[in-house]
């Protein structure tokens, strides 16, 4: 997978990212481009990053943490390969993305299982994360909320809560215009980033 071995897949996303004209990726990405200091200012899970053009380095606007590289990458993979595609509002599946049966086993590991594993006995709590990073509650499973990651990636995490004879459950869904912005390798890791912080937010 992409990230698996994060420097050579850092080192690779900063190439791409630095062929691109910074004003359409801007335009594509939904993001502001800074001329004059030659940075992106890039929304992402609550936060604000600034990304250096064409050097790719990232800062926390907030000032302060380093950025992990898996964040890294993701905002640099996010510029270079976002495309004017909106948002359509529908919802698919990882399977329906481009090739996603081949990453389900990671998918699951990283984004279904921890899903169930953190907020499946505590549902009130994805829904209070979820708010603290822009989010809403939505009308699926037995309680659904809908997160905007980055400009154009909105992603939804489903419980069905189970019961005396069916343990909880759980699914994570994406904007059938999600392939036009990132590759399906890093929607198999996405969600996982998303869940830490959300963990981290109410300290489950």
């Amino acid at each position: 997978m992409a990230w698996m071995n994060l420097e050579p897949a850092h080192r690779q996303a900063k190439e791409e990212f630095a062929l691109r004209e910074p004003e359409s990726m801007a335009f594509n990405a939904a993001v502001t481009y800074r001329p004059e200091t030659a940075e992106f200012i890039v929304p992402f899970l609550g936060s604000y990053y600034l990304v250096k053009y064409p050097g790719g380095e990232v800062i926390d606007a907030a000032g302060g943490a380093e950025v992990p590289k898996e964040v890294q990458i993701t905002l640099l993979h996010y510029l270079a390969k976002a495309s004017p595609a909106q948002v359509e509002g529908r919802l698919i599946s990882f399977q329906e993305l481009p090739g996603g049966f081949i990453y389900i086993g990671p998918f699951n590991n990283r984004a279904v299982r921890p899903l169930v594993g953190i907020f499946g006995g505590k549902p009130e709590l994805l829904v209070r994360a979820a708010e603290m990073l822009g989010g809403r509650r939505v009308e699926m499973g037995d309680v659904a909320v809908s997160v905007p990651v980055l400009p154009k990636i909105p992603i939804a995490f489903i419980l069905w809560l189970g019961d005396e004879e069916f343990p909880p459950s759980g699914n994570v869904l994406f904007d059938a215009s999600a392939s036009r912005h990132l590759p399906t390798e890093d929607y198999a890791l996405l969600p996982g980033l998303v869940l830490g912080k959300m963990r981290r937010l109410v300290a489950v």
